[in-house]
């Protein structure tokens, strides 16, 4: 039902620079950008997701709403948009599993750099019903523009997004048995805490679980996305000369994973960069 994870939203208050913070970070052009309805949009589309960032713009109900989530919460991520061949039979299926959602709409979005014209259908799932997540679910016949690279060691995909949850149990069941993901992985570590891996497409919904962290009844919150580089050597050196606060890079959870954290730049979603296993790709 639920075929890839078609894009994150990250909010921000200043449009441009935050679209130039995620040009430095992904070494690609934005693919697509949008203003209407109270909000201005620039998406970036990789090998197997987008990112859209979004700010308020003018005046206006929406514009009002974002500019409100803003004021309590700050820049970062804001939702997950699930991808779908059939809308109307994953709307029925919310319903079924009392997600809520809100009738199916149709949506239209024409490109300020080409011109161009996309449409899907969309649903949203009541928030509190997925556990403090904010979840769209959409259906779209045509792919997005890629966004162009730009320079040599950029960002190729998502590795994955992490979900932070303070009750493991009922989350697990949220994303395997009633969003229908595939649990590839459930393990627990001493430092690390509970870490249960959903396959979604070509990468994983990672739902980690701290003992401690939070109270037992606070809503799960989205925590940060790990992006996919080929040359980590070359990525550290790339954003180093751009002027990002980057850490130095570090042997990963993973066997024969290296990793590094980016400090800023990010519109304070916490990010990771991973070079994979030699033997993920062979």
């Amino acid at each position: 039902m639920i075929t890839a994870l078609d894009h994150v939203v990250v909010l921000t208050g200043d449009i441009e620079a935050a679209t130039a913070a995620y040009e430095t970070l992904f070494a690609r052009s934005p693919a697509w950008k949008n203003v209407s309805d109270g909000a201005a949009r620039v998406l970036f589309t990789l090998d197997n997701t987008s990112v859209e960032l979004m700010a308020p713009s003018g005046e206006g109900e929406n514009a009002g709403r974002i500019r409100a989530v803003l004021a309590s919460q700050g820049e970062g991520l804001a939702s997950l948009c699930f991808r779908t061949n059939d809308i109307e039979k994953m709307h029925r299926r919310l319903e079924r599993l009392t997600l809520r959602p809100e009738p199916v709409s149709e949506v239209e979005s024409q490109d300020d750099i080409s011109g161009a014209t996309l449409s899907w259908k969309r649903t949203r799932a009541a928030t509190d019903a997925t556990r403090g997540v904010r979840m769209f679910f959409l259906e779209r016949e045509l792919e997005r523009p890629l966004s162009v690279r730009t320079q040599p060691a950029g960002i190729t995909a998502m590795d994955h997004v992490v979900v932070a949850t303070a009750d493991p149990e009922p989350a697990a069941a949220l994303y395997g048995a009633r969003l229908g993901l595939d649990m590839a992985l459930d393990r627990s570590h001493a430092d690390w805490g509970r870490l249960m891996f959903f396959r979604c497409g070509d990468l994983i919904v990672e739902v980690a679980h701290k003992p401690g962290k939070t109270e037992a009844d606070a809503p799960d919150r989205l925590r940060g996305i790990c992006w996919r580089v080929t040359d980590i050597d070359a990525t550290h050196a790339r954003l180093v000369a751009a002027g990002v606060d980057v850490s130095e890079i570090r042997t990963g959870r993973k066997p024969g994973t290296r990793v590094m954290t980016v400090r800023t730049g990010t519109c304070s979603v916490p990010t990771l960069l991973v070079q994979p296993s030699p033997l993920a790709s062979a």
